[in-house]
């Protein structure tokens, strides 16, 4: 079925098929015990319709409140189209956007490309991607231009600065920012992108490094129906499940709240994992007891053989961990909603950094807790 697919999305690419021709495969049922293999986003199961009311009792900032509108644990069915972009930008081609954008070539999509580094381009390139020198001309030569940048000062640089993103956008084209980013920014990016004519989406993913190269990733898309509607194709080559979430700053929120937990869950993992070898357990036994009990996770059983021997490949960088951990208590402050348990975790996550780990993977925050043992001794 995966190949069937792959083969329908090829000739989707460059033979003018309808959408309705994409048959729906195993990856619209969507799993979450097998959301976040590889653990850079973990995502628990939550209820299928959201009540637009606040969860505090506290004043709610109106430049953070959302709603919403819609919530889909199934890929949704696709308005027909003649035809899918008959060119697709793709800017940032780092640990995750250079295998979404692989995945886009390998399925027939023609795919024009810049990264900050033109360097990294080369795998891309390589397997037929265009090069443009800037956001603006990968704009300007595209349908639909995605945007997977490290954090917000990045993404609105590139959507907005000096020979950006928005330079090259006019009416008839599309913008999808997947970089995980506050709503503040993606509104931002949102309404300069509006202002050219053009349409704009939200999409951050969950999902990792080896989730981008299996295509499995998923896509918390916000913004633009129309623009969702034309992208849905693409993303599924991109991904096992996307979610439209209504108005633009939901994606950003859902993102934001799911790697909130996730941070919290790995510094808890780490607690765990000393504490045991502390007291004279193994703590290789504590990740095989974890995995056959209630409180399993993908996570932990992938991490956690890796964490007892002090290795961090990188899927998910640390530094990013943190980043998401501080957007995501800036969003709960705007609306008074306390996150005890993520500040403290968020605090570990800052040492790590301190201790030279930004760019090991996000599971070696439990360096930070040896350095505090250490400290003890």
């Amino acid at each position: 079925m995966e190949m069937a697919k792959t083969l329908m999305v090829n000739a989707y690419c460059r033979n003018r098929l309808s959408f309705s021709a994409i048959p729906k495969s195993s990856k619209s049922k969507f799993s979450f015990s097998k959301a976040m293999a590889s653990g850079s986003s973990f995502c628990p199961p939550v209820p299928t319709q959201f009540r637009c009311r606040p969860i505090s009792s506290f004043p709610i900032s109106s430049q953070y409140l959302v709603s919403f509108k819609c919530f889909s644990v199934k890929a949704s069915s696709s308005t027909p189209k003649d035809e899918l972009p008959a060119c697709i930008g793709f800017l940032g081609l780092g640990i995750m956007g250079s295998p979404m954008a692989q995945n886009l070539i390998k399925a027939g999509c023609d795919v024009t490309v810049w990264n900050r580094t033109k360097s990294k381009c080369d795998p891309v390139i390589s397997l037929g991607a265009k090069y443009k020198s800037s956001p603006e001309e990968v704009a300007a030569s595209c349908d639909v231009t995605f945007a997977m940048l490290a954090d917000p000062d990045s993404a609105v640089e590139v959507a907005c600065g000096n020979h950006g993103a928005a330079g090259g956008m006019s009416p008839g084209k599309g913008y999808v920012d997947i970089s995980t980013v506050d709503v503040a920014t993606s509104t931002l990016i949102s309404s300069r992108m509006k202002s050219t004519g053009a349409l704009y989406l939200e999409a951050p993913v969950s999902g990792s490094k080896k989730p981008a190269e299996d295509g499995q990733l998923i896509f918390l898309t916000a913004g633009d129906k129309s623009l969702y509607e034309t992208a849905a194709p693409l993303l599924d080559i991109m991904g096992k499940s996307r979610f439209y979430l209504g108005d633009v700053g939901n994606g950003s929120a859902m993102k934001l709240v799911v790697n909130m937990i996730m941070g919290s869950m790995m510094a808890s993992f780490s607690e765990g994992l000393l504490l045991s070898e502390k007291v004279g357990l193994d703590p290789s036994v504590l990740v095989e007891v974890i995995s056959q009990g209630a409180i399993s996770s993908p996570m932990y059983s992938m991490k956690g053989p890796s964490m007892v021997q002090s290795l961090y490949p990188t899927a998910f960088p640390l530094k990013h961990q943190q980043k998401d951990l501080r957007l995501a208590l800036g969003l709960a402050e705007s609306v008074s909603q306390p996150t005890p348990i993520a500040a403290a975790a968020n605090e570990l996550y800052k040492v790590a950094k301190s201790r030279g780990l930004s760019n090991q993977d996000f599971s070696a925050v439990i360096e930070a807790l040896k350095v505090k043992l250490e400290q003890e001794k």
